[in-house]
């Protein structure tokens, strides 16, 4: 494989690429500083004051489950469990705690994943400026997963339970099929075959205590670790840091080879058509494998350029494909190519089609996009294609290199773990975008298209694997069949794409401006500027991110308006007004003129509102806006488009009821709200029911009053650049029409107590417990802040009683909100959700009773609270520098009068547990509580 990179880029880039010499290194961004310990262990530092006065600290890990022999498996997967429960330096569950007590939340903030071939653990978000002792304390845990775990084996014992029901948890239709599928997959016993991280029951229940300990010593080691911290820190004295707690790990003697498993070619295709009763939709994965470049190649420029061509290419013939998907009766629901892992394997990748059909339409779906893979591959991509894509490539570079100082250290830290693992690229912004612009400029198509076509051998390593839906009455191809049509497929004399390009303008004449009547200071530091045709924009200039403008449009009424004989258009009235794009631009031919500028602007209509939500880079204001003018005015009928839509989504909805999640939630609608069905999922007899023309027209009804629109701009634009836009887009808008209000009674929650319990048959049986409850409650900053607390404490005391002490789930919390809005609505939600064995439920839900009832009454413990008031205040800090955070919170204030900016610190530090318990205690005295509890039993 390596002759065939050098001997491609020695023919191509020669004499195309002159900046290019063959084997001249990429650099390594100069802000990173990267060493070796004498032991083997590498490091990444990084000063990033992004978010200030906080660090991430990660560690990761060249081991994963492949490791693994037959009597382990699972073992990698159960000792990441282990790494939060007793290390040297945090016995028992200390780490949780002392990471909760300066703010870093479990689950959120604190983490880690186990994969095939690798494992990380990160601590994000650390408050280091408040907390300077924390770059110690967070050293010292990395050090502790690194080579100090207990492992003691009361604690390996009191994971098992939590680990089996993660397993209940996640064995649906899919896991089902994979597992069963991987070693036809990956056969003659290939360790892929049969390696996924979370193992066998039968090892995680009985394993004997020191084989995970012998595990932990064979492959937690530190040539195979790399230790990265990235933040607003001191670079040398971190890296001193690093070298006095780590450099006491012992060298090594005599490690054991970390082995790459390859995957050998396949001269015949492999095709796996799998079922299962509980897969919702028909999904297909059809694979060209290819060997992956080189790991040991990626460190010098014509990887980049390599990087760039299959960049291209995968966004051109993913265009193709949404090309198709516009025109009537399209062979499949969704589609998508990609190149990257084969399937779950690291060290084999492939060239591959992601498809959703129907069942009846495997066949046509899976050859149809196989032909544009192989006339992607047979004839190329042309010129006016490869612009675009060079265009949307240089557009996201030149936006990162934008942001470069708005960067979060957490983005750093995932690189420099791909870097570890991958020998990815970390250059940094500023030499990718140089770097990107004199490969665009060089690059020729012909150059993509040789590059693009030398991936794949059209005669061999074909695979397909298919995830079916078992039904009465369907009857699939069988596994010749399938290769069979994809032969005929890859005999065919398939045609070259023909681009259809247009050059109109998007908006051929602009709109007679209006003007701007009054201006005034607004709350929170934005100024409201009154419009000559009745609508009302604020705005606030920000230095948060230099390339980011944020724009929302609200207005009230939203489908409370319309009577519930209209509840079948309403339902996908959102969808329905988007399909055909805008003016005289289809979703194809938008695209095609919007290729090269970061601009988005969706539309909604919800069930008491309509909105706009927009972004764009300040070069690109003025597009975002005539976008917007045109969703506004110009909603665009598309009758191919709304054909394909329909008979796609059909076929998608025909099949959701094997998935018995949708079970429950379809009963949880109907449950807990009143009018449900304006919020249930979308059924086949509405989709025989919706009128194109009538959904259209009450869509252009909610957009054609801009008079009772209120717009909000956050971002990096000056008011001087701001104001000829909004007179020009914004005051031109048609304005008639009284001003609206939602009707509030055409939707909501139930009151009452409402119980619905209901068995399902499930390959593997599981209780899905729900409890819900509401109440009115004032809206203001202080009790929201009291309530989130209550929330965020309950939780931890759910956890830890339900989870950890009961064994009984492996995720459960209290979740849920205190909102004023729709006005003049205010009330508060909290939701319970959990899964466990059917044959605990009953027993786990009246704990739950309990904890719920004691917390209420005696709860939270003055460290729980001072937990969750630290992780708050960090959030909020971190949130002062998003403007999505301040358009959010201006909006809720014009909702409420409540500014949840102001004295957010002094507020939450005032409130105490007793107002936690008042608060908490007031939501279960209303007395609406509903449980929902589906339990599935054995077919």
């Amino acid at each position: 494989m390596k002759k065939i990179f050098i001997s491609i880029f020695a023919a191509l880039l020669g004499c195309t690429v002159s900046f290019a010499q063959q084997s001249q290194p990429i650099p390594i961004d100069p802000a990173v500083k990267i060493g070796k310990l004498e032991n083997g262990l590498t490091y990444y530092i990084r000063k990033n004051s992004e978010p200030a006065g906080q660090a991430n600290f990660y560690i990761a890990q060249k081991v994963g489950s492949i490791l693994e022999e037959e009597n382990q498996r699972g073992l990698a997967h159960f000792l990441e469990h282990m790494c939060f429960n007793g290390t040297e330096h945090f016995p028992g569950n200390s780490l949780i705690k002392y990471c909760e007590s300066i703010g870093v939340k479990f689950g959120e903030n604190l983490n880690a994943y186990t994969s095939i071939d690798e494992t990380v653990y990160n601590i994000d978000n650390v408050p280091v400026g408040k907390v300077p002792s924390a770059i110690d304390s967070c050293l010292w845990i990395l050090h502790d997963w690194a080579d100090g775990l207990l492992l003691t084996d009361e604690d390996i014992d009191s994971e098992r339970g939590v680990i089996h029901e993660e397993w209940r948890t996640r064995a649906n239709a899919q896991i089902r099929i994979l597992e069963k599928s991987l070693p036809v997959i990956y056969p003659d016993g290939n360790r892929y075959g049969n390696r996924m991280p979370i193992g066998t029951m039968e090892v995680v229940d009985n394993f004997e205590y020191d084989l995970l300990r012998s595990y932990y010593e064979k492959w937690y080691r530190p040539d195979l670790q790399a230790i990265i911290v990235v933040g607003d820190i001191d670079v040398n004295e971190v890296e001193g840091k690093i070298r006095d707690i780590f450099g006491t790990i012992a060298t090594p003697v005599d490690p054991a080879e970390r082995v790459y498993f390859g995957v050998p070619d396949n001269e015949e295709p492999i095709i796996c058509l799998a079922t299962d009763k509980e897969q919702p939709y028909a999904l297909s994965y059809l694979y060209c494998k290819h060997e992956p470049y080189p790991v040991e190649m990626r460190t010098d420029m014509n990887y980049l350029v390599y990087e760039f061509a299959i960049s291209a290419a995968t966004i051109m013939i993913n265009d193709r494909i949404q090309e198709m998907l516009q025109k009537p009766e399209p062979p499949f629901i969704a589609a998508g190519i990609s190149d990257g892992d084969f399937l779950i394997a690291r060290t084999e990748y492939g060239l591959c089609g992601q498809i959703v059909s129907s069942e009846t339409g495997l066949t046509e779906a899976v050859t149809a996009v196989y032909r544009e893979m192989l006339r992607a591959l047979r004839c190329g991509f042309t010129e006016s294609e490869f612009e675009r894509a060079k265009a949307r490539i240089l557009t996201e570079l030149e936006s990162a290199y934008n942001s470069r100082d708005k960067k979060k250290s957490a983005d750093y830290c995932k690189e420099y773990v791909r870097h570890f693992i991958d020998k990815e690229p970390i250059a940094g912004a500023e030499f990718d975008l140089t770097v990107g612009n004199q490969i665009a400029s060089a690059l020729t198509v012909e150059v993509v298209n040789q590059i693009f076509s030398s991936l794949v051998d059209e005669n061999k390593n074909l695979v397909l694997f298919s995830l079916l839906p078992e039904k009465e009455g369907v009857v699939y191809p069988t596994e010749e069949q399938m290769a069979s049509s994809l032969a005929a497929v890859r005999a065919e004399d398939i045609q070259p794409y023909v681009d259809a390009v247009s050059d109109e303008p998007l908006m051929s004449e602009l709109p007679q401006p209006g003007k701007i009547v009054r201006v005034k200071p607004a709350e929170m530091g934005y100024t409201r500027y009154d419009l000559s045709n009745g609508a009302t924009v604020y705005f606030r200039q920000t230095d948060f991110n230099p390339d980011e403008v944020l724009m929302t449009a609200n207005s009230r009424g939203g489908t409370s308006l319309y009577s519930g004989n209209l509840n079948s258009d309403l339902k996908v009235i959102t969808d329905v007004m988007n399909l055909g794009g805008v003016g005289n631009f289809s979703q194809t031919e938008l695209k095609k003129v919007l290729a090269g500028k970061k601009v988005k602007v969706n539309a909604k209509v919800g069930i008491f509102t309509e909105n706009v939500f927009a972004s764009s880079t300040p070069k690109d204001l003025e597009t975002m806006f005539q976008l917007n003018y045109l969703t506004f005015t110009s909603m665009r009928k598309d009758q191919d488009a709304f054909d394909s839509w329909l008979g796609r989504e059909k076929a998608s909805v025909m099949n959701r009821q094997n998935d018995p999640m949708s079970a429950i939630q379809d009963t949880l609608v109907s449950t807990i709200y009143f009018n449900g069905n304006r919020a249930e999922d979308v059924t086949i007899e509405d989709l025989e029911n919706i009128d194109y023309d009538r959904a259209l027209h009450i869509a252009s009804q909610r957009f054609a009053n801009a008079a009772d629109f209120t717009f909000i701009i956050t971002g990096a634009v000056s008011e001087k650049e701001l104001l000829p836009l909004l007179e020009k887009y914004v005051a031109s808008l048609p304005a008639h029409g009284a001003p609206e209000k939602a009707d509030l009674a055409k939707f909501g929650f139930r009151s009452g107590t409402l119980s619905n319990v209901f068995e399902r048959e499930m390959e593997v049986p599981m209780a899905t417990s729900f409890f819900f409850n509401y109440a009115d409650m004032k809206y203001s900053l202080k009790n929201k802040l009291a309530y989130s607390l209550g929330l965020n404490a309950l939780s931890t005391v759910l956890l830890e009683e339900i989870r950890e002490k009961e064994g009984g789930t492996y995720g459960i919390g209290a979740y849920g909100d205190l909102s004023g809005s729709p006005a003049p609505r205010q009330q508060a939600y909290m939701q319970i959700a959990y899964q466990s064995d059917p044959q605990r439920y009953e027993y786990l839900n009246t704990r739950v009773r309990e904890i719920v009832a004691d917390f209420a009454e005696n709860g939270p413990a003055e460290e729980e609270l001072a937990k969750g008031k630290e992780f708050y205040l960090k959030e909020h800090n971190e949130n002062l520098r998003e403007n999505s955070y301040w358009s959010q919170a201006f909006s809720n204030y014009l909702e409420t009068k409540v500014d949840i900016t102001r004295d957010f610190e002094s507020v939450l530090e005032s409130i105490t547990a007793k107002d936690v318990r008042k608060i908490v205690a007031k939501m279960l005295s209303a007395n609406n509580h509903s449980e929902v509890i589906m339990v599935g039993t054995s077919k």
